[in-house]
């Protein structure tokens, strides 16, 4: 998997990331986007990778920007980013000391940091619509400017609708030639179902410039 933004800043799939980072600026004009999950329907569509890309032209523009793993089924960021995934974001809910001086770690990209998932939780939905998981979110509020959630797919767990909630909003990542139409309007209504404010798609692997990412 690859860091576009870092390896090719110059490339049309970085430019088209620094177009969403715009895009997402512009629509909370009205209401601040600080704090987005990025999702996908399925789990195809490369959504940690997305997300990590987007949050890296969030911080080059000199945003202060964290990047949090809330995928508590199957955790990516720790691995795009060759970091230790022993504390993390579940060390937050359950132990106070992690909550006052939540385990972040750096990256390579200056206003840039990562909280890994921590170890799995037996029941991943239930953890992040507890109570407790608003002060977390709130606590997390006060490190960055921008902070982006990493959550499970929505058509494979409850997680995404879920936690959806508590944020400011939610981006759909969404794969040409693997997603299918069908399968992103059930994601789509799912997320609207619980009022999960969707503030965009974002599309990958588009045809006709090879790697290319954009907003649909």
């Amino acid at each position: 998997m690859d860091l576009i933004t870092l390896t090719n800043p110059r490339s049309a799939a970085a430019e088209a990331y620094r177009t969403l980072r715009t895009n997402l600026m512009f629509s909370g004009v009205d209401t601040m986007l600080r704090r987005i999950a990025v999702t996908s329907p399925l789990g195809l569509e490369d959504k940690s990778l997305a997300l990590a890309n987007l949050a890296v032209t969030l911080a080059q523009g000199e945003r202060q920007t964290l990047i949090v793993d809330a995928d508590l089924r199957q955790p990516a960021q720790h691995l795009l980013w060759g970091i230790e995934n022993t504390r993390g974001f579940t060390d937050m809910i359950l132990d106070e000391a992690a909550f006052n001086n939540p385990p972040l770690q750096s990256t390579p990209v200056v206003g840039l940091s990562v909280l890994p998932s921590g170890a799995l939780p037996a029941n991943p939905a239930d953890v992040l619509a507890s109570r407790r998981m608003d002060d977390v979110i709130t606590r997390l509020s006060e490190l960055a400017e921008y902070i982006l959630f990493d959550v499970p797919p929505v058509l494979a767990a409850t997680d995404a609708a879920v936690f959806g909630r508590k944020l400011d909003g939610v981006l759909l990542v969404i794969r040409a030639g693997k997603t299918r139409r069908d399968q992103t309007a059930r994601a789509k209504e799912q997320l609207e179902r619980v009022q999960v404010n969707i503030v965009g798609a974002v599309l990958t692997n588009a045809p006709g410039v090879k790697n290319s990412y954009g907003r649909s």
